[in-house]
């Protein structure tokens, strides 16, 4: 049964009002909001304003890392990073294959695990999971096992599960200190099919769900290869179906083709939707995109020629779905392109382009009711990679400097133009 639409003030809202801090213009904002009720599903719909009002830029306030100086300040690759609820900040190194612990401040505590098959050893480590109760997770797909360090000094847990394949994606934790993580089902003959393995508190293995997927396929080109083999790719800016896993042990998903994301609930599923006209796509960026897949399936097959569908003149309105340790809702957004002179440029590489094209980072953020707080602006130095670790009123990211320098920054995020 379909209710009555109105406006709502929600009492979050309410409450940001009147006590977000000095960043905040004290007379504060009222985003215009539309709330319907559909059967067990809530439509929260933004159509104008933000509570914030303006945009929030991220202020840096602690770095940790350096190009020269003690080892312990020195990063390789930097893979994943997580954040305690004391402020320790944990940094998982690819090539070292270890975790580097920082305080609050940015000092170095210690260093956890080593490259290895033993006992708080790991061989491809690659993401981490600050739990609820003060231990740090690390998945290590080769070994087949999350390893769990703490709470106490040199307390040590291996929680065992089938399915070692190595992805991009994050390691999950919920407020019930429950553990997630993508797995591959290998039992399955010419197929490796992803599912997501639930394990409790003490690493009991609680679940096993099927990944978050939706009916619409996304188109490609393809190109077969000698041997048997094809060569796939994604048609530039079509929309993509994205999922992530909410703090409250819920998944929050979306296709990119609308601006609509769901978050279930214990009661249904929240829907927030906003008002928003989608990015156009340059031809100049359109021809670029074509040209760097060309250029891929040439190395396989020299001579391909596109042959697929018309690139899109329009982006999809969004590029990837997180959620905050506070639950907070952050929506990445596609962005206008802007071209970038490539200081890598191999002219004897045909797949290498003196020029590439790259799109400023901004999220939209909601509160776990669907109230639209605003757009935060990253600087040109933040990466979305490894995945950032976005709480009330701070942010910690990756950066990559012009020397390829990696280091873990913690930005505060300053919501309107006086502090």
């Amino acid at each position: 049964m379909r209710a009555k639409a109105f406006r709502l003030l929600s009492a979050a809202t309410a409450a940001l009002l009147t006590g977000c801090g000095s960043d905040v213009d004290p007379s504060g904002f009222t985003p215009d909001t539309v709330v319907e009720t559909i059967g067990d599903t809530t439509v929260v719909r933004t159509l104008s304003g933000s509570v914030w009002g303006t945009e929030a830029t991220l202020v840096p306030e602690i770095t940790i890392g350096r190009l020269d100086g003690p080892e312990e300040y020195l990063f390789g690759i930097i893979r994943s990073i997580a954040v305690g609820d004391d402020g320790t900040v944990y940094v998982l190194d690819l090539q070292a294959q270890h975790v580097r612990v920082f305080d609050s401040l940015g000092v170095y505590v210690e260093t956890l695990g080593r490259r290895g098959e033993g006992p708080g050893e790991f061989t491809a480590a690659e993401a981490l999971a600050a739990l609820p109760d003060g231990r740090l997770a690390v998945r290590d797909p080769e070994n087949q096992r999350v390893t769990v360090f703490g709470p106490g000094q040199g307390e040590i847990a291996e929680w065992r599960y089938a399915g070692g394949v190595s992805t991009l994606s994050p390691l999950y934790a919920d407020t019930r200190g429950r553990t997630l993580l993508l797995a591959g089902d290998l039992s399955r003959m010419n197929e490796i099919v992803m599912e997501i393995i639930v394990l409790g508190p003490d690493g009991t293995h609680l679940d096993t769900l099927p990944e978050p997927s939706s009916d619409y396929e996304a188109p490609y080109v393809r190109a077969e290869v000698p041997g048997g083999l094809s060569v796939t790719y994604g048609v530039p800016f079509t929309p993509r179906f994205h999922w992530t896993f909410h703090p409250s042990g819920h998944f929050l998903t979306g296709l990119s083709s609308e601006y609509r994301i769901d978050l279930a609930t214990d009661e249904g599923v929240l829907r927030i939707e906003r008002s928003q006209d989608p990015v156009p796509a340059s031809d100049a960026e359109r021809a670029y995109q074509r040209d760097l897949a060309v250029a891929g399936i040439r190395r396989s097959l020299p001579g391909w020629e596109w042959d697929g569908p018309a690139i899109p003149g329009r982006k999809p309105f969004f590029r990837a779905l997180r959620a905050g340790r506070d639950g907070r809702i952050w929506v990445r957004l596609s962005t206008a392109g802007h071209p970038v002179d490539n200081a890598d440029h191999d002219p004897d590489d045909p797949g290498s382009f003196p020029v590439t094209w790259e799109e400023a980072i901004r999220y939209d953020v909601f509160e776990p009711d669907g109230t639209y707080l605003g757009v935060v602006v990253a600087p040109d130095e933040f990466t979305s990679f490894p995945v950032p670790v976005f709480g009330s009123d701070h942010v910690w990211a990756v950066t990559e400097d012009e020397q390829g320098v990696q280091r873990v920054v913690r930005y505060r995020i300053r919501k309107g133009a006086t502090e």
